[in-house]
């Protein structure tokens, strides 16, 4: 389904759980876009929704080798360096969706991989598209402390992994990129509640500079919310994610409200499709050889920083059975 015109870029999807269905569902609506195929282990998967898209379905994602020029990969994290590794291999383009690896040892091959083969390798932290991450750009300077709420309730999908890789990494990439300066420590506590991995967690992340960022990301909570708070010399930031608004608060000496001096400066963000535009923006450098808005490096750095994360919290498990009030 789609162009398959002669200069369309022909694409697949690899693994069509959750996030891999809006993957290939999305792609087989881009103008400029030939869905070839759609790859699954589970065959029923494949071929139930590749008969709803019009496109072949296959449970070995090796069988497309010499039929894509770029692939979108979607299986699980445990999966996803040797998936991506067998396409940039193949000098195929390759978006894979976060974190790009379950190690650094598996990111730092990926990175190699696509140098070596001059290939594509954009990561899929789907928060830097949609508008709010460039007016926080716009907004955001020299954060003093940062604090990041992310929870939602429980769902199976995702369970593989801890919250950290799940859940707290969206925060954790947009922090890098925000706190100006690199993560020098982190500690941090949390556990596994429903799930055999870390169901919630807290982390305290400490930059070269001074920052400080204070993260809670747990996928047991009673309802959901997204949210962001920013601290600076000259302004307070609030972000909410769900909203898609941002309000800024400066101090105003000039203000006539008769309270706090402060001006208030609310941003409201349109609503757009924030995975198509990732998408499409992945689809764009394939065509135009250009750099990713999410480089290999940039996901292997969110990675270092949950890597961090996940070490403190080993830490605190291991002093929790120490005590008792955890059993294996």
């Amino acid at each position: 389904m789609g162009d398959d015109s002669k200069n369309a870029v022909r694409v697949a999807v690899i693994g069509v759980g959750h996030f891999g269905r809006l993957h290939a569902r999305k792609l087989a609506n881009m103008p400029g876009v030939n869905l070839v195929a759609i790859a699954d282990a589970d065959g029923a998967r494949a071929e139930s929704l590749a008969e709803e898209l019009g496109v072949d379905a296959v449970d070995d994602y090796r069988a497309l080798e010499k039929r894509v020029d770029a692939v979108s990969v979607a299986v699980t994290t445990a999966a996803h360096h040797e998936v991506a590794a067998f396409f940039l291999d193949a000098g195929a383009d390759v978006f894979v969706e976060k974190p790009i690896a379950a190690t650094l040892q598996q990111a730092d091959d990926l990175i190699a991989k696509a140098r070596k083969s001059k290939a594509i390798l954009q990561v899929g932290h789907i928060e830097r598209f949609g508008g709010l991450y460039n007016a926080l750009r716009e907004a955001i300077h020299q954060p003093l402390f940062i604090e990041a709420v992310r929870i939602s309730p429980f769902a199976e999908r995702g369970t593989d992994i801890s919250v950290v890789l799940d859940v707290m990494i969206h925060d954790i990439d947009l922090i890098l990129g925000l706190a100006g300066a690199g993560l020098q420590s982190a500690e941090a506590v949390g556990g596994p509640v429903f799930s055999a991995n870390d169901d919630i967690a807290n982390a305290r992340l400490m930059f070269a500079n001074g920052c400080v960022a204070n993260l809670t990301a747990s996928r047991i909570s009673l309802k959901k919310e997204r949210r962001m708070r920013f601290f600076q010399n000259d302004s307070y930031v609030a972000v909410d994610f769900d909203h898609k608004s941002l309000r800024i608060v400066r101090r105003d000496d000039n203000s006539n409200t008769g309270g706090l001096p402060v001006d208030f400066q609310d941003v409201q963000i349109s609503d757009s499709d924030a995975l198509y535009e990732e998408l499409e923006s992945f689809l764009a450098c394939v065509r135009e050889r250009g750099a990713p808005a999410v480089s290999g490096q940039a996901g292997r750095e969110a990675l270092a920083a949950a890597i961090m994360i996940a070490e403190s919290l080993q830490a605190h498990h291991d002093l929790l059975r120490k005590s008792g009030l955890i059993h294996d």
